[in-house]
């Protein structure tokens, strides 16, 4: 730790501010019921325990042999970069968690443990973490690895006092994040309801799709798409002509133009490759989780695509953005995830596959356009959450780093509010 702390302030090893900590063997209660936190039940979006279930004694699995304690912290040591990192709730007090986290057990002669926790979701902390890992498959480290780590420790009182601070920014990005989470779910049902019943009320009809309006017609998908093309292997750089759009500029179906790539173009690449409104990027491999998502292209602004994206350009017989919000349907993502052929950690939907995939079309043009307005109405709601949760998400982020380093004082921080 190369940066000068303020007076008072130490560097020390994490494991000397903390207690040790100790295993359990649920299996020798068989008949006894506990709550078990393994590494899935952790959120890293928001970095809290949300899925702690119920087990019986005989049946624990042989990895639940960690001891917790209310105000424990919990850091993954599977995969440390992913920051799966949280508090031990009140509610899971004396009960069990997986071997694959170390458990941090603040002294509190002279540490406070809620910030321990905030330490340890530090950028420093998590890229130590990260070049210590070991393993090709479940990259990890180890709970010695964890309490070696090198943390900036105030005194005891502005521990408590920054903690407080950051948990305050931290429920204002929980907030968001549900107010995010409750929209996409309202977005999802209503694309289930309208995808199904239409909105003239007209009696439905089974296909093989499921049931939808008996004025529509199921075709697939290469019947409408007029161009099928897979982008550019070229890679994309901080400065050049033309942005290049990649994965992570799909945002809840639309285009998002953050973190932008560029690359250097002839003329000819460029027409080749170039994006014009009302394109659909379909993105053709990644994880199964993110496969099959689309974005659509709702610009004027030149722009090119990425390799792993295939460009759709919809023909006259249907509209892209009714087409498009159909791929979002969760319905619709099941069937394409049926599509992909899979390999470790990897999925591919080749154009060929995906032209094969069913979907809708309407006779009456005004209907169309009606389900296009009710949904747009949702997702522009949905995309400026996101954007104000990211905007909170930022401030806590950069707080974090000011008031656990010391370069910004709690009292100082007060002061410029």
């Amino acid at each position: 730790m190369n940066q000068a702390l303020p007076a008072h302030w130490a560097a020390v090893e994490l494991r000397s501010v903390c207690e040790r900590t100790g295993t359990v063997d649920p299996t020798k209660d068989a008949d006894e019921t506990f709550r078990y936190v393994d590494v899935s039940a952790i959120d890293n979006s928001i970095c809290k325990i949300t899925g702690a279930g119920d087990c019986l004694g005989a049946e624990a699995p042989s990895r639940a042999r960690k001891a917790i304690r209310r105000g424990d912290v919990l850091v993954a040591t599977i995969r440390p970069t992913l920051k799966r990192i949280a508090i031990v709730p009140p509610e899971l007090d004396q009960q069990v968690a997986s071997t694959a986290f170390c458990v941090i057990r603040a002294r509190p002669d002279v540490a406070h443990g809620e910030f321990l926790y905030y330490a340890a979701l530090t950028e420093a902390f998590t890229d130590s973490l990260g070049t210590l890992q070991r393993g090709a498959s479940y990259p990890a480290v180890s709970d010695s690895d964890v309490l070696d780590q090198i943390i900036p420790l105030p005194p005891i009182g502005e521990q408590r006092a920054i903690a407080a601070v950051l948990s305050k920014l931290q429920r204002a990005v929980e907030l968001e994040e549900e107010r995010v989470r409750a929209l996409q779910a309202l977005k999802a049902a209503t694309l289930a309801k309208l995808f199904r019943e239409g909105l003239r009320g007209e009696r439905l009809k089974q296909t093989e799709i499921g049931e939808i309006p008996e004025s529509w017609d199921v075709v697939p998908l290469g019947d409408i798409v007029q161009l099928s093309q897979y982008g550019l292997s070229t890679r994309g750089e901080k400065a050049g002509k033309y942005p290049i759009l990649r994965m992570n500029c799909q945002l809840d179906g639309r285009v998002s133009f953050r973190d932008l790539q560029f690359v250097d173009l002839d003329e000819g690449t460029f027409n080749a490759f170039a994006l014009r409104r009302g394109d659909i990027l379909f993105n053709r491999t990644n994880s199964i989780d993110l496969v099959g998502r689309t974005a659509l292209y709702d610009s004027e602004a030149q722009a090119v695509f990425a390799s792993y994206l295939i460009r759709l350009r919809i023909n006259h017989r249907s509209s892209p953005r009714f087409v498009n919000y159909y791929f979002g349907m969760p319905g619709t993502q099941s069937r394409l995830k049926g599509l992909a052929t899979r390999a470790v950690g990897q999925a591919n939907i080749s154009a060929s596959k995906l032209q094969t995939l069913l979907v809708p079309i309407t006779i009456d043009n005004s209907e169309q356009s009606d389900i296009e307005r009710t949904l747009d109405a949702i997702t522009n709601e949905v995309v400026k959450r996101t954007e104000t949760r990211r905007a909170r998400m930022q401030l806590f982020n950069s707080t974090l780093h000011l008031l656990t380093t010391g370069q910004k004082r709690v009292d100082s921080l007060m002061e410029a509010r």
